[in-house]
C-alpha cells in the first residue's frame, strides 16, 4: 500500500514538471507572464509606462484638428437708389450744402425734373362729341340747376369741355364736385393748372440703412420733399 502511494506521488511530480516545462504542449491561454514576454516581438525592447507617460502618447497619436478659418463680416446691405425731391430753387440752395457734409462722393447726383408749380383748380366735364356734345351737356346742366358754367374753346385737348369753376386749392374744388354730385351730375374731373418749369431732385445710390437715415432727416426740414425709390 506505501509502495502504491509512492509511485502515485511520483507520477504527480513528473507530470507537473513536465506541465510546467512545457513538455506536455500548450493550452491556449494558460500561458505563465514568463513565457508569454519570451514569445513577444523584440520583447527586450518593452519598456513599463506611467499613467501620465501613457496619456501624452495618446495625444500625440491624435490627429490635429483643421485650423478654425475666420468667418468674414457680412458686409451691411445697402439700399440701391433713392430720390430726393423735387426741391424748389431757394430749397435746393440749402439742402446741398447739408448733403456735402455726409460725403457720400460719387454715389449723389443732382438732376433735374418737369414739374408744374400748380396755381389753380380747374373743375369740368371732359369734351364728348365736339360743340353738338357741349350744346347737350349745357342744356342737361341746366335743367339741374346748374348756371355756373362756360363752354371752353380755343385751340387745345380742353376744346368744347364744360368749365364749372376755378378753384385756388384742390380742398375748394373737391367740394363743388361733392355738390354736383348729389345734383345728379356725374363725370366732373379736377385739372391742376399752373405753368411748367423745372425743380432739382438728388438720386443717392447704394446707401447703407444708417446712411439713409440721414438723408431722411434733413429732407423732413423740407415741406413738401418726399423721399422716395428712384425712378
Amino acid at each position: 500500500m506505501l509502495k502504491f502511494v509512492f509511485w502515485v506521488l511520483l507520477a504527480a511530480n513528473a507530470v507537473l514538471f513536465a506541465y510546467g516545462h512545457g513538455y506536455l504542449g500548450k493550452v491556449e491561454g494558460g500561458e505563465h507572464e514568463p513565457q508569454r514576454l519570451k514569445n513577444q516581438l523584440a520583447a527586450g525592447r518593452m519598456v513599463m509606462l506611467t499613467a501620465a507617460e501613457a496619456r501624452a502618447a495618446v495625444d500625440s497619436a491624435a490627429p490635429a484638428a483643421p485650423p478654425t478659418e475666420p468667418v468674414a463680416a457680412a458686409a451691411p446691405a445697402t439700399i440701391a437708389c433713392t430720390q430726393a425731391g423735387a426741391f424748389s430753387a431757394t430749397d435746393a440752395r440749402r439742402f446741398e450744402p447739408r448733403i456735402a457734409r455726409l460725403a457720400l462722393g460719387p454715389r449723389v447726383i443732382r438732376t433735374s425734373v418737369p414739374f408744374q408749380e400748380v396755381t389753380s383748380h380747374l373743375v369740368y366735364l371732359p369734351p364728348n362729341g365736339g360743340k353738338e356734345g357741349a350744346d347737350r351737356r349745357v342744356a342737361e346742366l341746366k335743367e339741374k340747376g346748374v348756371t355756373n358754367l362756360f363752354v371752353m374753346q380755343g385751340d387745345s385737348p380742353l376744346r368744347w369741355a364744360v368749365s364749372l369753376g376755378v378753384f385756388k386749392t384742390d380742398a375748394a374744388a373737391q367740394t363743388l364736385v361733392t355738390s354736383l354730385g348729389r345734383q345728379g351730375v356725374r363725370g366732373v374731373r379736377v385739372l391742376p393748372r399752373g405753368p411748367q418749369g423745372a425743380r432739382s431732385v438728388w438720386q443717392f445710390r447704394n446707401l447703407t440703412a444708417e446712411e439713409r437715415g440721414r438723408v431722411a432727416g434733413i429732407a423732413d426740414d423740407f415741406s413738401g420733399v418726399q423721399l422716395r425709390p428712384c425712378e
